[in-house]
């Protein structure tokens, strides 16, 4: 019993901890509430974050207070991270119940989504919404891209165990730092992604966005998350008549694919390594499926579907561009699980072998040690490499050296099974959560499939459409919310959660 008691006390210790920051967080977008105005419009705007702020500040305090801190070893720091997720999304839910009148099932949703950035949206009519809400929307996704505990690290903590809560929050598989010390690491990292964003949002501005657009866009984009202030997405530039819409299409496509490659190759190529970019197979195996999928999808739309592309200018060239950037948007969205669109991925313009790519690339998603949701583009390629090895061995003797290597390293025996563990647990979730939706829906086995796939891989768009994703079932929302958080802590954190002997050890 004592060790229960230890492990809830060193949980909601450090969970107080987070609160206390993200109280400070919220009171953020009440800075664009002042400047656009949104005070002549009534109380309810500031006090959809001063009441948040206020309560998260106070429960922090109190949790700090109430229990004490102990030592962290790994199930405890996983328990931390799955804890500091689930209630940093139940407090940053309270602006869309207080400023929109959201439920609340939907507004914890929808903050799910934004932390875990995986940008599936309960919410239509965002043209419409106040400025300030669509702000917490985008700084949801901007915190979650690194992650919340990782923030929490820099900002706050100190001590020992820091290396745990880091890793019980990042991807499940051995990384090199790009330098050493951990904090050191940590640092590198979050200038690179602060510098990065803001990199982005001077670009989008310069290409014609407001600043508003441009910062919530940048903050989503390199994240990896997807939100925008627009139901339309970045087709929303297009409709509505932007002369740069095409730059800014092709800026976005840069800032998903920043988000969706591992920062250590970022730190590499900043430090003058440009072959970086192409000399590591998690690399080469990124630039082939995006190269090979933007060819067959494109080939089919020219050979299944219909050679005019949406341009009217009659040239085969600007049809050709068009197309070409309209499919490497997507492709890009989807791999690096961003999940911006210039067109509905279940519109006539994609044909059938476009939507199962789509669902495979769902799976894939971005590298390792990226902001990128999904299987990680490092751990296929480790599966097929392990299928080549098998291939080689019924074609050796049964005594010779046959390890699977990566980049001229063997890979250890104990990384292999967390790569198959990890790869049956996610058919496992998906095929779930499938199941439920379409038991508990009018949803058709695709698109019940695709709904878990998005979930779990932290994507957003799925083949069930905006309108109707917050008319599903609570039961299958639950099951999403589950499946986001699993997906973004890589099954383990999540799970050990709702395991009442984890809270034992």
């Amino acid at each position: 019993m004592r060790n229960v008691y230890g492990t809830v006390n060193t949980v909601f210790h450090f969970t107080g901890y987070i609160l206390i920051i993200l109280g400070a967080l919220l009171l953020i977008p009440l800075i664009p509430a002042v400047i656009y105005g949104e005070q002549s419009e009534g109380p309810a705007t500031f006090l959809a974050f001063v009441i948040p702020a206020a309560l998260s500040l106070g429960a922090g305090l109190l949790m700090k207070k109430l229990f004490h801190e102990g030592k962290i070893y790994t199930l405890r720091a996983m328990l931390i991270c799955g804890a500091g997720w689930t209630i940093c999304s139940a407090v940053g839910a309270l602006p869309f119940v207080i400023g929109i009148g959201s439920g609340y099932l939907d507004a914890y949703f929808e903050t799910m989504s934004g932390f875990t950035t995986t940008g599936i949206t309960m919410y239509t009519g965002l043209d419409l919404m106040p400025r300030s809400i669509l702000f917490w929307r985008s700084l949801t996704q901007l915190l979650g891209g690194l992650g919340i505990l990782s923030f929490f690290l820099i900002i706050a903590f100190k001590g020992s165990g820091a290396h745990k809560l880091y890793g019980a929050e990042s991807h499940k598989i051995e990384m090199n730092r790009p330098v050493p010390g951990f904090f050191n690491t940590v640092k590198i990292l979050w200038g690179i992604y602060l510098g990065f964003t803001a990199a982005i949002f001077l670009s989008l501005w310069a290409a014609g966005m407001s600043a508003f657009d441009g910062l919530c866009h940048a903050f989503t984009a390199l994240s990896t998350g997807g939100y925008s202030p627009h139901d339309a997405s970045i087709e929303f530039y297009r409709i509505n008549g932007y002369g740069n819409y095409k730059l800014i299409e092709y800026i976005t496509i840069v800032g998903m694919m920043m988000g969706g490659i591992n920062f250590l190759v970022h730190y590499k190529v900043l430090t003058g390594s440009i072959r970086s970019l192409y000399d590591n197979i998690e690399m080469k195996y990124f630039w082939a499926i995006v190269g090979g999928f933007v060819l067959i999808i494109t080939a089919e739309r020219y050979l299944k579907i219909h050679p005019a592309g949406p341009a009217t200018e009659g040239s085969i060239w600007v049809t050709l561009e068009e197309n070409f950037r309209i499919v490497l948007f997507q492709v890009t969205s989807l791999l690096t699980t961003t999940g911006f669109g210039t067109r509905d991925i279940a519109s006539p313009y994609f044909g059938q072998v476009a939507r199962v790519l789509f669902l495979t690339l769902m799976f894939i998603g971005g590298c390792v040690g990226s902001t990128g949701g999904g299987f990680k583009v490092l751990r296929v390629a480790i599966l097929s490499k392990l299928f080549g090895r098998e291939m080689f061995r019924l074609q050796t003797p049964a005594g010779s050296i046959n390890k699977v290597i990566i980049d001229g390293s063997p890979i250890d025996i104990e990384e292999l099974q967390r790569v198959a563990s990890l790869f049956f647990c996610w058919i496992v979730l998906i095929l779930t959560g499938g199941l439920v939706t379409a038991f508990l829906s009018e949803h058709g086995s695709f698109a019940s499939l695709s709904g878990m796939f998005s979930a779990v891989g932290n994507i957003g768009p799925c083949y069930i459409p905006v309108s109707e994703l917050n008319k599903l079932n609570p039961v299958i929302k639950i099951v999403y919310i589950f499946g986001m958080l699993a997906g973004r802590l890589e099954l383990l954190p999540a799970i050990m959660l709702i395991n009442l002997r984890a809270w034992k050890n």
